[in-house]
């Protein structure tokens, strides 16, 4: 679906973390929706190496912009010359910045602060270089435990990620005091859908579901699973949001979800009904209980009076429309 009518044609859009989940659909999306723009993917791409807790540092995968007729630049946002290369030899009208260390189990800080937030610092100076609207990735986990609906302003980060992406937020509203762009941060709450396959592990639970469902295996839920709640959200609405964030003179952080909070339970049975299985549960105990969120819901009620966004997936919606991708990832990756 086409967010804007607005021409993007003869403008240069930045995507970091391009071959990532947020990022490739961006990707697609403006190369479906505006063949005319000129859209330069930057991606570290994945290598192999791995943080301490075992998983890959970099997610990026060249699968996930198979297809993808744009330009490509393999590099880290860290790497300062890369950056002030793009400033010399580029003109970026927009950028889009999904790169990140967005591992929520990482266990090194400096890493993390340097990745999300020093580097964060280089990007909005290059946007402010081009007089390039920036639009970027904040997240939920920025409200840590805080009680639902989760509402910006009232933020009580529990892990470092967390804490990043709050900093990139109190960054951004220093920045917006003293610059006439465009910045908008975007609050990702549970996101699912095509193209998150190669995040391994942090993948979403629909995903996890799907595929354990479709192995004949029983879904293992935690115990209580019908009490643990989330706000999951299907790309295509981030995709909306990220659009409708385009437009200048709305600087600000806004909540992205669906503003309803379902089960983990919901997941695995709108799963079976749209796999055609009837697999009993099983039910395990919970290892988190103390240091798990149990309840998320976005208020979005900002989102949806400056943006103009308005979630158009239900759980069940965004189930049914990524089934058949989970079904084609199985066969094709995981069997």
């Amino acid at each position: 679906m086409k967010y804007t009518q607005e021409s993007l044609e003869n403008k240069t859009i930045l995507i970091t973390g391009g071959a990532g989940f947020i990022g490739s659909n961006l990707a697609f999306y403006f190369q479906n929706n505006h063949p005319d723009a000129h859209v330069v993917v930057l991606d570290s791409f994945r290598s192999g190496e791995k943080l301490s807790n075992g998983n890959l540092k970099s997610f990026g995968h060249f699968k996930n912009l198979l297809g993808f007729r744009g330009e490509i630049i393999s590099g880290d946002i860290n790497d300062k010359d890369l950056l002030l290369d793009l400033e010399m030899h580029y003109k970026f009208d927009y950028i889009f910045h999904e790169a990140a260390i967005s591992d929520t189990t990482a266990l090194e800080q400096d890493l993390m602060i340097k990745t999300n937030v020093n580097a964060y610092k280089d990007l909005l100076n290059l946007a402010i270089a081009h007089s390039a609207n920036m639009i970027y990735a904040s997240s939920a986990a920025t409200y840590g435990n805080a009680e639902s609906p989760q509402k910006v302003g009232r933020e009580a980060p529990n892990n470092v990620y967390g804490f990043s992406k709050l900093s990139m937020d109190n960054l951004s509203r220093e920045v917006m005091k003293t610059c006439d762009i465009s910045i908008v941060g975007l609050r990702y709450f549970n996101v699912y859908g095509p193209r998150e396959y190669f995040k391994n592990s942090t993948a979403s639970m629909v995903l996890q579901f799907g595929h354990q469902i479709l192995a004949g295996k029983n879904p293992r839920l935690f115990i209580d699973s019908d009490k643990i709640l989330r706000d999951f959200i299907y790309i295509e609405d981030i995709i909306q949001a990220n659009i409708k964030a385009m437009k200048p003179k709305q600087s600000g952080i806004y909540n992205v979800g669906t503003g309803k909070a379902r089960s983990f339970q919901d997941i695995v049975d709108t799963l079976q009904k749209e796999l055609g299985t009837t697999y009993p549960c099983e039910y395990v105990p919970n290892p988190f209980v103390g240091s798990y969120q149990f309840h998320t819901e976005a208020d979005i009620a900002t989102s949806v009076e400056a943006l103009g966004y308005k979630p158009a997936y239900e759980l069940e919606d965004g189930i049914k429309a990524y089934v058949s991708e989970i079904r084609r990832i199985y066969k094709e990756e995981v069997k």
